[in-house]
C-alpha cells in the first residue's frame, strides 16, 4: 500500500503530536522512577509500602475505569462530532453538562469510599483486612488518598477536552506534578510523621489539587472553563452516557483485571505487592511513553476519519499506528527482559530496598515482558473500536480476559506456587489472548485491512530483534557481577548497553529498507 500525499502530511502531524505526548510522558516516567526510588528507599518492601501501593491502586483503578477509560472513550468521539457540526456555544454547553454529571458521580463515590473504607479494604485487599496492623494502616491511607479520585477524574475530563482540540502537551505533562509532590514529601516531610507513609499519602491528596489547577489554566485559554449546568437534555450528553455504559463495564472489568493481581498479591508473603509494583512501574515506561501516547493521539484522529467517512485515511492511520507499536514494543520487551536485574538494582537497591527485593522484582518484570507487546497493542486496537463508537466489542473481550486472568492467577500463583511471578505471567498471557481476539475481530469486520507491506515489515523487525538478542546474550555475563560496580559505573554500563541496543536494532531496520519517512517526526 502506497500512502497518499495527504496521508504523509497527516502522518507527520500525528507523529509530531505523538512525539510531544511521548516527550512529556517520558519526563513524567523519569520523575516517576525517582519517586519510586525515593519511596522504596524510605519504606523498603515492608508492610507500609505494601499497604501504600495496594491502597493507592484503588482510587487509581476507579479513575481509569470511570474517567480516563469508559468516559473518555465515549466522550472524545462525541466531542469531535460537536466540533465538526456545532458552534462554540453549543460545545461549551455540552462540556458543562457532562462536567456536572461526572463531577457529581465521582464526588459521591469518594464520600462512600471514605465512609465505608473498611468494606473497601475487605473487597480489594482481603489479605490486609484480616491483619490488624495492616487493616488500620490501610483504612487511614484509603481515607487520605481516595479524594484524589475526584481531582484526577476532573483532570481526565479536562485532558480529554484538550486532546480533542489537539492540545496534547498539558495532559501528558500533568502527572509530573504527582511525582514531584511525592518526592518532596519523602525528602522534606517524612520525618515529621511517626510513620512516613502518611506524609506520602497527604502528598497524593495535594497533588490532585495542583494537577486540577494546572489543567484549568489550559482550558481557560480555550475559553472552555467548565460551569455547573443541571440540564441534561442535550442529545450529546445522552449519547456519551449511552456509549459509556458498555465502556464502563469494559473499563470496570479491565481495571478489576488489574486489581485481581493486587487482591491476590495481598494474600501472598509480605513484599509481594511491592515487588509487583516495581516491575509494573518499569513496564509502564515503554507502555506510557509509546503505547498510551500513540493511542491517545490516534483516537481523535480516527474518530475524525470515521465522522467524515474517510475509510482510506482511517485504515492508513490505523495500520501505521499498529506498525509503530510493534516496531517499538518488541525491542522494549527484549531489553527489559535481559536488563531487568541491572535496571532494578541500579535504580532501587538502596536504603531499605534489599538485594532480595531487587531479585524478586526482576523475576516478575521478566514475566511481564512476555505480554508487553500485547499490552501496548491493546491500547491502539481498542482505539479502532472506540473511534467508531463501538464500546461493546472491547467490553466482551475484556470480560473474557478478566475470567482467564483469574484462572491463570490462581493456577500459576497458588496451584503451581509461583507466587507474585505467577500473577505477572497470568496477566501477560491474558493480555496476549485479548490482543489476538481484538485483532482478528477488527480484520474480520474489515475495520482493519492488512496490506502486503506487513510481511516485509515483520521480517525487518524480526531480524533486528534476533541481532539484539544475540548482542545481549553475548554481554550477559556482566549481570552476575553487577552489584560489585559503583553506581556511576552501573549507570555508564546501562547507558552504553541501551544506546548500543538502539543502534543495532534501528540500524538493522534502516539497512533492510525501512524509510526514515516512516517516523515522519
Amino acid at each position: 500500500m502506497v500512502p497518499s500525499t495527504n496521508f504523509n502530511d497527516s502522518k507527520q502531524s500525528i507523529s509530531q503530536d505523538t512525539f510531544r505526548v511521548s516527550f512529556w510522558t517520558f519526563t513524567s516516567r523519569i520523575f516517576g522512577l525517582i519517586r519510586d526510588a525515593a519511596t522504596t528507599s524510605l519504606l523498603g518492601a515492608g508492610v507500609a509500602h505494601d499497604v501504600f501501593v495496594v491502597i493507592l491502586k484503588i482510587p487509581n483503578v476507579f479513575r481509569r475505569m470511570v474517567a480516563e477509560g469508559a468516559f473518555n472513550q465515549a466522550f472524545i468521539p462525541v466531542l469531535v462530532d460537536y466540533k465538526k457540526n456545532k458552534n462554540t456555544e453549543e460545545i461549551a454547553f455540552f462540556i458543562n453538562k457532562v462536567f456536572s454529571l461526572l463531577s457529581t458521580a465521582v464526588l459521591t463515590m469518594c464520600l462512600l469510599a471514605m465512609i465505608f473504607a473498611p468494606l473497601f479494604i475487605l473487597v480489594f485487599a482481603p489479605g490486609f483486612y484480616f491483619d490488624p496492623e495492616k487493616k488500620l494502616l490501610a483504612i487511614d491511607i484509603l481515607r487520605i488518598t481516595f479524594p484524589y479520585l475526584f481531582f484526577i477524574s476532573m483532570v481526565a475530563l479536562f485532558g480529554g477536552i484538550l486532546n480533542s482540540f489537539q492540545r496534547f502537551s498539558v495532559p501528558a505533562a500533568t502527572p509530573i506534578i504527582f511525582n514531584i509532590m511525592i518526592i518532596i514529601s519523602v525528602i522534606f516531610a517524612a520525618d515529621f510523621f511517626e510513620s512516613p507513609v502518611y506524609a506520602i499519602a497527604i502528598a497524593v491528596f495535594l497533588s490532585g489539587i495542583f494537577q486540577l489547577l494546572f489543567n484549568l489554566f489550559a482550558l481557560k485559554d480555550l475559553n472552555l472553563m467548565p460551569r455547573w449546568n443541571w440540564d441534561y437534555k442535550d442529545p450529546g450528553v445522552k449519547k456519551v452516557f449511552a456509549l459509556m455504559l458498555p465502556g464502563l463495564l469494559s473499563g470496570g472489568i479491565l481495571q478489576l483485571n488489574i486489581l485481581i493481581d493486587t487482591i491476590f498479591a495481598s494474600l501472598l508473603q509480605t513484599g509481594s505487592p511491592t515487588w509487583l509494583y516495581i516491575s509494573d512501574r518499569l513496564m509502564q515506561l515503554p507502555l506510557g511513553i509509546f503505547g498510551i501516547a500513540i493511542a491517545t493521539v490516534i483516537l481523535p484522529k480516527l474518530s475524525e476519519n470515521f465522522s467524515t467517512h474517510d475509510v482510506k485515511e482511517f485504515n492508513n492511520r490505523f495500520n501505521w499506528a499498529l506498525q509503530l507499536i510493534i516496531l517499538i514494543s518488541i525491542p522494549s520487551a527484549i531489553g527489559l527482559y535481559y536488563l531487568s536485574g541491572p535496571i532494578i538494582e541500579t535504580i532501587f537497591m538502596r536504603g531499605e530496598f534489599s538485594l532480595k527485593d531487587a531479585f524478586m522484582s526482576a523475576q516478575s518484570l521478566q514475566a511481564f515482558t512476555y505480554g508487553l507487546v500485547a499490552f501496548m497493542m491493546i491500547k491502539v486496537l481498542n482505539a479502532g473500536f472506540f473511534s467508531r463508537q463501538d464500546t461493546k466489542t472491547p467490553m466482551i473481550v475484556t470480560l473474557f480476559s478478566f475470567c482467564i486472568n483469574i484462572l491463570l492467577n490462581w493456577f500459576l500463583a497458588f496451584y503451581l506456587n509461583l507466587g507474585h511471578v505467577g500473577l505477572a505471567l497470568g496477566s501477560s498471557l491474558a493480555a496476549i489472548l485479548s490482543a489476538l481476539i481484538l485483532f482478528f475481530v477488527l480484520v474480520k469486520k474489515s475495520i482493519l485491512k492488512i496490506s502486503s507491506s506487513w510481511i516485509l515489515f515483520l521480517l525487518r523487525v524480526s531480524l533486528g530483534a534476533i541481532l539484539l538478542i544475540i548482542m545481549l546474550e553475548f554481554i550477559s555475563p556482566i549481570w552476575f557481577s553487577w552489584t560489585q560496580y559503583s553506581l556511576g559505573i552501573q549507570i555508564v554500563y546501562l547507558t552504553t548497553i541501551i544506546c548500543s541496543s538502539v543502534m543495532i536494532y534501528f540500524s538493522t531496520l534502516l539497512i533492510t529498507g525501512l524509510k526514515l519517512s516512516f517516523f515522519r517526526v
